[in-house]
């Protein structure tokens, strides 16, 4: 948007400011005009309680006690330590309480927020910073503003609780089955309204009221035991009182531990018929051949054991090889393919198992979990059973269900270029799926279920880089489909919590091949997460050990990805070097489809540096090499990328035919992701002919494809362009709608970079429009993304626009050169000291 024209003079409206309400995770500029945006409306972790028992008894002090402590107050509020032996049930009080504090009006208006640490359990224990990460996702922070630093991470968290405290949202804090002192320290809030329960078995010192849960004691265990017969078989089960004296046994046999207590219900309530003194005494016989340290683990280990020698050989075999999915819970499919039954059958199973206390239903309808003590038990009993039970071909059944699975729904993921599997009825439902199963599937990828060989396995960019190219079906790798999808979502420490892992695990095996590849995506990995940096130093850590290997394909390869990063680092003249030798090496082994990748993407870096012409050379050879290929979504690739460079060169023309040409391939194709992309940049194109009519029509089909796929980055890339051209055409108002809509899609992503451009252009349309106040307001927005991005050349842009607007409402007022720069002394620093001086001339040569 140009700047230059200057706007009638008029007195400018009073400076008010005021925000109210809301909260803020970023900095707020004050200007005239304020707009505030703020994030999307949430429900912190709400959906994600666990849900509490029915038949919750014998705590009733207790409960007293911590509802006491959470009670809203004006006294700085210290977390609520709830510590115990496992399976005393620390848990249950601790969600009995957080379920009540949350239904008490006023108490917890902003909701509970919950996250399981797995403190004992070494396989799936969560450190601070990804804890940290999970719970700012779970409060409605976008992955783009989260930091990558521990002590960052940490402060964001705190301001953000203290701000929806202050905002009159105070959360309630539940931080599950913690191990250390250091696994809890980052994530106790310190604003002094946020209330914290901690649970573990362990007395922590993190400065918490300590409240020691003990065992039940004879009377508490007894009326357990009622309860729980009571809500199976209804109020006629009186084997508790018909038998006092055995039902005294089985709760001393059990300890007092809820756990065990609740086991014990379980195998009276499945044989209605069993008379209590038949279950002490088998009790009494277990407890004498199990030989543990301490009599509370042998409580609980007495009751499993009973319970599970109750099981016919489907449901024992089904128990013992559930511990094998690493993750957190299992959805009764993926139990389906680990047992190799029927999913009914395993529904069925896995309700029984529930009934005995077994298997704990999940979250959500139709998952299942484990509790840690249960899960070391089968796990014991599954690897003294390994071989008969094929443990071997459950894993792989595991994998491969995985692995189909993703791949189906990556080809719902925009910017795909495969045919949408119909695995997935719409792109929601194979979301939906990846969602459910991220914790899984990044378990899979990280602990024990390796998908395949690293040293196969092509880690390929993202689709929505911009550097990024069509990959043949038959190199697609699960680890890649994991990696879009993760790169999607925003889950990047995910993402590169699953690539360092495949760095380690190849080192770990000494195998050089797979360190190289695991060390490549890795540096995607670092790429996809903007440290850009840390990408450089891997891709490079990569490229020599496939120089030292003499591995000429992934030397090949590696170069074209460190260009990438260059790229990234404002570096286009060191990344077009390695472009230019990894399309050499490409075309030394025959491997037209690399060189033309490495083609096109030195034709970007040329763009990038303005030297226009070569770049059209580079996009025209690589059009020439790929031609001699099958693999038309390469040639889309280079011609839109040509397209955009003959648009720069003012060979408006060309630039419109061939990217007329690249429009009609992508529809060919059913490419719509590209289609769209296409599409906005022939829009583009008219708007450099100066063809404003086929441009908006150009823009508005690119935006309608972007809202039919549901992507949303695409639809505000597509509106901001299309907010451009109508400022062009002097339809300010509908220019501003679809700049706002484009504004608040990067906002809820979490774009900023993206944010600053649409900004900064929607600050040159009010100018053009002759609201320098709001143009005023928007660029400050503008400035602020930029400084949340680091990205100093567009915040070079903003400022001078900014300055320049400054100027012109300084000027449309009496005054002089020294009276503006006194005003504005920014200016004159900025060595606008002489532009200023020719604003006020023209100013006077007008008046």
């Amino acid at each position: 948007m140009s700047t230059s024209q200057p706007p009638a003079e008029a007195d400018p409206p009073p400076t008010r400011n005021q925000i109210s309400g809301g909260v803020f995770f970023n900095a707020v500029i004050q200007g005239r005009g304020i707009t505030v945006q703020l994030p999307p409306n949430i429900t912190p972790a709400l959906s994600g309680m666990p849900a509490v028992s029915p038949g919750f008894t014998g705590r009733d002090e207790e409960l007293r006690e911590l509802l006491g402590l959470l009670t809203p107050g004006a006294q700085r509020r210290q977390p609520v330590l709830v510590t115990g032996l496992a399976g005393v049930g620390k848990t249950e009080l601790a969600m009995q309480s957080a379920a009540r504090a949350r239904d008490e009006p006023g108490w917890f208006p902003g909701g509970v927020l919950v996250i399981d640490l797995f403190g004992y359990d070494p396989e799936r224990r969560l450190a601070p910073e990804h804890a940290l990460h999970r719970l700012l996702r779970a409060l409605g922070v976008t992955g783009e503003h989260i930091p990558s630093d521990l002590q960052d991470r940490a402060r964001l968290y705190r301001s953000v609780l203290a701000a929806f405290a202050e905002q009159g949202r105070r959360i309630l804090v539940v931080l599950d089955n913690a191990s250390t002192a250091q696994q809890v320290d980052s994530l106790l809030p310190t604003d002094g309204g946020t209330a914290t329960l901690v649970t573990s078995r362990h007395i922590l010192d993190v400065g918490a009221r300590l409240h020691e849960l003990a065992v039940l004691d004879s009377s508490a265990s007894t009326e357990l035991l009622r309860d729980a017969l009571r809500q199976a078989r209804g109020p006629a089960d009186t084997r508790v009182d018909d038998d006092p004296e055995a039902t005294a046994v089985v709760a001393d046999l059990c300890a007092g531990l809820p756990l065990a207590l609740r086991i014990a219900a379980a195998l009276l309530a499945d044989a209605p018929a069993r008379p209590m003194a038949s279950l002490a005494e088998a009790l009494r016989q277990s407890h004498t051949r199990l030989d543990e340290l301490s009599r509370e683990d042998r409580a609980v280990r007495t009751a499993l054991h009973l319970s599970y020698r109750g099981l016919d050989d489907q449901h024992a075999r089904l128990f013992r090889l559930l511990p094998l999915s690493p993750g957190p819970d299992l959805s009764t499919e993926s139990v389906s393919h680990l047992a190799g039954l029927d999913q009914r059958q395993v529904d069925r199973l896995l309700q029984d198992l529930a009934r005995a206390h077994l298997v704990e239903p999940g979250h959500t309808w139709g998952r299942w979990r484990l509790h840690d003590l249960v899960r070391l038990y089968a796990d014991e009993l599954g690897r003294a059973r390994a071989e008969e039970d094929g443990h071997t071909s459950a894993v792989t059944r595991l994998r491969h269900h995985y692995e189909s699975m993703a791949g189906a729904a990556e080809t719902h993921l925009p910017g795909s270029y495969f045919t949408a599997s119909p695995l997935f009825g719409c792109r929601r439902q194979a979301l939906n799926w990846l969602d459910g199963e991220r914790a899984n599937l990044v378990a899979a990828a990280t602990r024990g279920i390796a998908f395949t060989d690293l040293s196969t396995a092509v880690l390929n960019a993202p689709r929505s880089e911009s550097f990024a190219y069509p990959v043949p079906a038959a190199t697609q790798h699960p680890l890649t489909l994991l990696f879009r999808y993760l790169e999607y979502r925003r889950h990047d420490d995910d993402l590169i919590m699953v690539s360092e892992s495949a760095v380690t695990r190849s080192r770990q095996e000494g195998d050089r091949t797979s360190e190289s590849v695991a060390l490549d995506g890795l540096g995607v990995a670092f790429r996809v997460g903007r440290r850009f940096e840390k990408s450089v130093q891997a891709h490079t850590n990569a490229l020599e050990i496939a120089e030292e290997l003499g591995a000429r394909h992934s030397e090949a390869r590696f170069l074209c990805h460190l260009g990438h990063a260059l790229a990234e680092t404002h570096k286009p003249g060191q990344a077009l070097k390695r472009y230019k030798k990894s399309a050499k090496l490409f075309a030394r082994m025959g491997d037209y489809l690399g060189e033309g990748v490495a083609l096109t993407s030195a034709g970007l870096a040329l763009y990038l540096m303005r030297r226009y012409d070569e770049a059209i050379d580079a996009h025209k050879r690589a059009l020439a090499v790929v031609g001699r290929l099958e693999n038309q979504g390469g040639k889309f690739e280079a011609l839109n990328n040509l397209g955009l460079a003959l648009r720069e060169a003012k060979r408006v023309d060309e630039s419109i035919e061939t990217l007329t040409e690249a429009t009609s391939l992508a529809a060919e194709l059913g490419y719509r992701h590209g289609e769209a992309m296409a599409l906005s940049n022939l829009g583009n194109a008219f708007r450099e002919a100066a063809d404003h009519k086929k441009s908006i029509t150009a823009h508005k089909r690119a935006v309608a494809i972007a809202v039919e796929l549901e992507d949303l980055h695409m639809e505000g890339k597509t509106l901001g362009n299309l907010g451009i051209v109508l400022g062009d055409a002097i339809k300010f108002k509908k220019a501003i709608k679809a700049l706002d809509r484009a504004t608040s899609i990067f906002v809820e992503l979490g774009d900023s970079h993206e944010e600053s451009k649409v900004l900064n252009n929607l600050g040159s349309t009010f100018v053009e429009k002759g609201d320098l106040g709001k143009a005023i307001t928007t660029y400050h927005r503008a400035a602020a993304a930029c400084a949340r991005t680091g990205d100093r050349h567009m915040e070079r842009q903003v400022l001078r626009n900014l300055e320049l607007t400054l100027i012109r409402e300084a000027i449309s007022e009496p005054g002089s050169t020294t009276e503006l720069t006194t005003a504005h002394p920014s200016l004159v620093r900025r060595g606008h000291a002489s532009l200023v001086a020719r604003m006020l001339s023209w100013r006077h040569r007008r008046r």
